[in-house]
């Protein structure tokens, strides 16, 4: 903890001393445009330093550089947000503490693939089934911030499927290879001819696992092809096919992890083990759709986007077999205004609206080794989700920043049950309709200095496996979580932009918050865990300490720190005889620290290096155990050699370099506790890649 608060007081003294240095070699430009990493998540490309909100950009670089096959260490890079394998392609990601509702998968972050939602209707969202050499950038926007994106108490992703700075022809590919049976290809063309651009993605991964039944599979396809109609109007296609198997291996005891962390879970005298059942997930999943950009005029333009997806979702798990069919269509427009040009005031103004229909099937069989067996209970679940949003943006004087927003929310869904109960008629139930403003500024103080505050409200409405969950209950009584949002910050750059910091203060009080229980055969449900709160401190900073020296022998060096502190704890949750009040919030680390350094040498060799400290994290609501702290050390190195227009690269790295004995994804409140999912030890991985 001294040694956070120590970096800490370090940096915010290099900012002073930049700054300082700045004022003294430099006369500021008050009056210039902020330039640098833009942002799209606001409906309007935006420089990210004038954004009056907590939001970090995940470039294709820093994809690149970053090591291992799957999204997982690039995004843990931003503070405040934690995303965790249990097992190859086992995911969750949570922002500002929301893993708290995810015992696998993601909820309560709402993810869009372009324009289009990723999330359906019912707040799920397969994010697994993506491959991690096919997403070309990421926006974070961290917190509360359903006005533009509907209901959502944790933040929302958005994942750019082209690199929107390279129209250029182009074909690469690429082969890796590592420890515990990993292989990876992938394969990727983009082609820009005249007022068309076609970009394909395909790739094939599959990893044996460190543990006991924790193989998995995942084929994908990408495609996006942008089509310019005209000067004013552009149509683009989206869509993607991914087939995904991977096995379970199930949580360990304590006894059990420090024994034999490879082991799976072990059947007991009453139930079965992992193995046995062959515990895992099938999954397939088709979307696709289309988006339109038009320009009215030169101050009126409108984007629209159809959308659809398919999924066919299978879970043998330990003692059911659950299946689910789900189909989702939806729809999103906005209009936004803008006045001409002016260097006094500037305005924006959005109208628009969203709206999905997620139909699931969602069955439950008896689990005969790993088949289908015997009907338990069959059901039916119609979701609608829809909202109303308008934002209003002014700069003033290109230094006060200012943004008014807003969005209604509907949400309702409508059940019935085929078996056992033979039901032919279904029951809704709707919720009141629910606004979320949200109010943000930003002044700039100097060109490179800006301050920033915000107040907005969350809105999360129980998803339809918080519903209709593993034990096969409907949960009718399950309310919506929201709450208040309150935050502050700045971010400071250097004159030539090769600094870059950004902190941010916030607190946030959660009511009704959502919470996972298992009952004694591990099937999960779900409890309204009355408030939490939820104060917090999150800082991002980076240098390039040499950034392009064409004689020495370091040709760059670029340092980069995340830090996150935060003292969430329920504040009112009594469940039965038990009271968990004041405890901390479960699988919530209270100090994460990652830090990198990445090395450029003659020959186009690189050095990467990332350390990343995670503190320890309660397992239960009753904070009796406790999953230990971890230090986190990958390296990576390779070289680029160019040939011609040709890039050819080579690279190998080490992951766990000090061989931590950890878990990257507990389960939570896991009944018999056994919570303790082993991440792999020291391993190794090399591979290339070409580009044409």
């Amino acid at each position: 903890m001294a040694r956070l608060y120590f970096l800490i007081v370090c940096l915010f003294t290099c900012q002073w001393c930049f700054a300082q240095k700045a004022r003294d070699t430099v006369k500021l430009d008050t009056t210039k445009h902020l330039q640098g990493v833009t942002v799209t998540g606001y409906l309007t490309e935006q420089p990210v330093l004038g954004v009056p909100a907590s939001v970090s950009v995940i470039t294709p670089a820093q994809l690149q550089i970053q090591p291992g096959s799957s999204l997982v260490p690039a995004l843990n890079t931003v503070p405040g947000v934690r995303m965790e394998e249990r097992s190859p392609a086992s995911y969750r990601l949570s922002i500002r503490g929301s893993l708290l509702r995810s015992p696998f998968g993601v909820r309560d972050v709402k993810i869009y693939f372009d324009e289009m939602p990723l999330t359906d209707a019912g707040g799920n969202t397969y994010l697994n089934a993506i491959d991690v050499n096919s997403v070309h950038g990421l926006e974070i926007l961290k917190g509360p911030d359903g006005s533009l994106f509907g209901a959502n108490s944790g933040g929302v992703v958005l994942i750019h499927p082209v690199n929107r700075y390279n129209d250029s022809n182009y074909v690469s590919g690429g082969l890796s290879g590592g420890s515990y049976g990993l292989f990876h290809q992938n394969a990727a063309i983009q082609n820009h001819s005249g007022n068309n651009q076609l970009n394909i993605d395909e790739a094939y991964q599959t990893a044996a696992g460190y543990r006991q039944n924790s193989d998995m599979d995942r084929t994908y396809l990408q495609a996006v092809d942008k089509l310019t109609l005209s000067q004013k109007d552009q149509l683009k296609f989206l869509g993607l096919y991914s087939v995904l198997d991977y096995e379970t291996p199930g949580g360990l005891t304590l006894s059990q992890y420090n024994a034999n962390p490879q082991l799976a879970r072990l059947a007991t005298p009453t139930i079965p083990g992992s193995i046995q059942q062959r515990a895992g997930i099938r999954q397939k999943m088709l979307y696709g759709g289309l988006v339109n950009e038009w320009h009215l005029c030169d101050q009126v333009r409108n984007v629209t986007s159809i959308f659809g997806t398919y999924v066919d979702f299978a879970n043998p798990f330990i003692t059911t077999y659950n299946q689910r069919y789900e189909g989702t269509y939806g729809l999103r427009s906005y209009f936004e205004w803008s006045n001409k040009p002016n260097p006094r005031l500037n305005q924006k103004v959005n109208l628009g609206l969203e709206w999905q229909q997620t139909n699931s099937d969602i069955n439950s069989y008896g689990n005969r080794k790993g088949a289908r067996d015997t009907a338990q209970a069959l059901d039916n679940i119609h979701t609608n989700q829809h909202f109303f949003f308008a934002r209003y943006l002014a700069d003033i004087n290109r230094r006060w920043h200012i943004e008014a927003a807003m969005s209604l929310n509907f949400y309702d869904y409508e059940f019935r049950n085929l078996f056992p109960n033979n039901e032919t008629s279904f029951t809704s139930r709707h919720f009141i309709p629910q606004l979320m403003p949200r109010v943000a500024l930003s002044y700039q103080i100097t060109n490179d200095f800006i301050w920033r505050a915000s107040v907005s409200r969350g809105y999360s409405t129980p998803t339809t496996t918080e519903i209709r969950p593993t034990d096969q209950v409907m949960n009718n009584s399950l309310q919506a979580e929201d709450g208040w949002n309150y935050e502050t910050g700045f971010r400071l750059r250097n004159d030539d932009e090769s600094m870059y910091l950004d902190a941010s203060i916030f607190y946030y009080n959660l009511r009704n918050a959502i919470l996972p229980q298992q009952n004694a055969n591990g099937n999960t449900y779900y409890v309204n865990a009355g408030d939490t709160h939820q104060p917090g401190f999150e800082l991002y900073f980076t240098d390039w300490l040499i950034r392009r020296n064409e004689a020495g022998f370091i040709r760059g060096l670029q340092f980069n720190a995340s830090v996150t502190l935060d003292k969430f704890t329920f504040a009112n949750y009594v469940e039965g005889s038990n009271n968990y009040s004041g405890n901390k919030l479960t699988g919530v680390p209270e100090q994460v620290l990652v830090a990198s350094l990445q090395v450029r040498f003659p020959e186009n060799l690189y050095f990467f290096a990332q350390y990343n400290y995670t503190s320890k994290l309660p397992l239960n609501d009753a904070n009796s155990a406790f999953a230990p702290h971890y230090n986190l050390v990958q390296l990576k190195a390779g070289r680029e050699p160019r040939i011609g227009k040709s890039r050819l690269g080579f690279f190998t790295g080490i992951d766990n370099l000090l061989n931590e004995k950890y878990s990257l994804g507990d389960d939570l409140n896991a009944p018999g506790g056994r919570y303790y999912n082993a991440a792999a030890p020291r391993n190794y991985y090399a591979g290339m890649n070409i580009r044409f």
